[in-house]
């Protein structure tokens, strides 16, 4: 295996685990538990409901 072929490969898994995390933070169905997790420093009680 060349080490040009591995640096490729390598830049690409990283780019593909890069976009994952992306894809993770910011779909939609994650962004109710995102806000509400958002305003716990806010809390007085400090409760998570």
């Amino acid at each position: 295996m060349d080490i040009n072929l591995l640096r490729s490969l390598i830049t690409v898994a990283a780019l593909a685990a890069f976009l994952g995390i992306v894809w993770w933070a910011y779909a939609p169905a994650r962004r109710e538990r995102f806000e509400r997790d958002a305003l716990l420093p806010l809390n007085d009680d400090g409760d998570r409901s």
